[in-house]
C-alpha cells in the first residue's frame, strides 16, 4: 500500500510530481504524498461505491438483528413492523436513544444509522439511498460521500437524543444528510432549479414523516444541517478533488462506525441471552 519513491498526481492539481515532496511545487498542497500512502488510499478509495457498501451494510444488519432474537420477529405487531427485529437485538447492535444514552454509549450514534426496524422501513431507506447516493458521490466523490452520509446520520440522532431521548434506529436521518449535502452544492453552483427540487424532496419527506407513526422527525432535521454542514466544510470535487487527508477521514470514519457495532454488541451480549436486559 505505501510507496515510498517514484513519481505521483498530486491530489490538489493533477500534476506529475515526486512522491517525496514536502508541498506540491505547482498548488502548495501540504504532504501531497502523505509519507507514501496517496497512491494507496486512491487505490483503495477510487474502487469502492459507497451507495452499495452503506446499503449492503444496513441490510446485513438488518439480517443480523432478526437471527438474534427470531423467535421475536414473528409476534403480530402490526402491518408496519412486519419482519421488524426486537428491541433487545437493537439494542445489543446499537441503537441510539434511552437506554444507550442514559448509559454514555456515545458511539450509538454511528452505529444506529445502519439499522432498521421493519421491511418497509430498510427498503424504503434503501430506495432513497439508492436514488441519492450516486448524485452526491458524483459532485463529493467517494470519501466525502461516506463521510456526509456518517455524519449527518450522526448528528440527526444528537439532536433527537439531546431533544427527546427516544429509542431510534434508520439511515433517514442520513438521507436527509444527503439531501442537505445536494442543496449546499446547489446554492454554492447557483443552480436554482436543482435547489428548488432538493427544496421540494425534502419537504415531501418531512411532511411525510410527520403523517407515519413513530417517526424521527428530530434526527431528519438534525441530519439536514448535518449534510449541509458537512458538504460546506468539505467542499466539491468540481472545486476541490480529494485529499488524502479527506479519504483518511473517511476511512476512519467508516472504521469506527464497525467499531460502534461490534463494541455494543460486546457491551449488551450478556443480557441479550440473560434473564435481565436493559428495558
Amino acid at each position: 500500500m505505501r510507496k515510498t519513491t517514484g513519481a505521483i498526481l498530486c491530489p490538489g492539481c493533477r500534476k506529475l510530481i515526486s512522491i517525496s515532496e514536502p508541498r506540491c511545487p505547482f498548488c502548495g498542497r501540504l504532504r501531497p504524498g502523505l509519507w507514501g500512502f496517496t497512491p494507496g488510499l486512491s487505490r483503495i478509495l477510487g474502487g469502492l461505491d459507497p451507495t452499495a457498501m452503506i446499503a449492503v451494510a444496513a441490510i446485513v444488519l438488518y439480517v443480523i438483528a432478526l437471527a438474534l432474537d427470531w423467535q421475536a420477529v414473528f409476534r403480530p405487531r402490526g402491518i408496519l413492523n412486519f419482519l421488524a427485529p426486537s428491541r433487545r437485538a437493537l439494542l445489543t447492535l446499537g441503537m441510539t436513544g434511552d437506554v444507550a444514552w442514559a448509559r454514555g454509549h456515545w458511539w450509538t450514534l454511528l452505529s444506529a444509522t445502519f439499522l432498521h426496524g421493519g421491511i418497509l422501513h430498510i427498503v424504503f431507506n434503501v430506495y432513497w439511498i439508492r436514488s441519492l447516493g450516486p448524485v452526491v458521490e458524483e459532485i463529493y466523490g467517494s470519501a466525502r460521500t461516506f463521510l456526509i452520509f456518517i455524519l449527518a446520520g450522526a448528528a440527526g440522532f444528537l439532536v433527537s437524543n439531546l431533544l427527546t431521548g427516544a429509542p431510534t434506529i434508520g439511515a433517514s436521518g442520513a438521507i436527509f444528510g444527503l439531501l442537505g449535502a445536494l442543496l449546499a452544492h446547489g446554492r454554492r453552483a447557483g443552480r436554482s432549479l436543482m435547489t428548488r427540487q432538493i427544496w421540494s424532496q425534502a419537504l415531501i419527506l418531512f411532511l411525510f414523516g410527520f403523517l407515519m407513526p413513530g417517526v424521527n422527525n428530530y434526527a431528519h432535521g438534525g441530519g439536514f444541517a448535518g449534510g449541509y454542514a458537512a458538504a460546506l466544510l468539505l467542499g466539491s470535487g468540481v472545486r476541490r478533488r480529494e485529499g488524502p487527508g479527506t479519504q483518511l477521514l473517511a476511512i476512519a470514519a467508516v472504521a469506527s462506525t464497525l467499531l460502534a457495532v461490534v463494541y455494543s454488541a460486546w457491551t449488551f451480549w450478556p443480557a441479550l441471552f440473560g434473564p435481565r436486559w436493559p428495558r
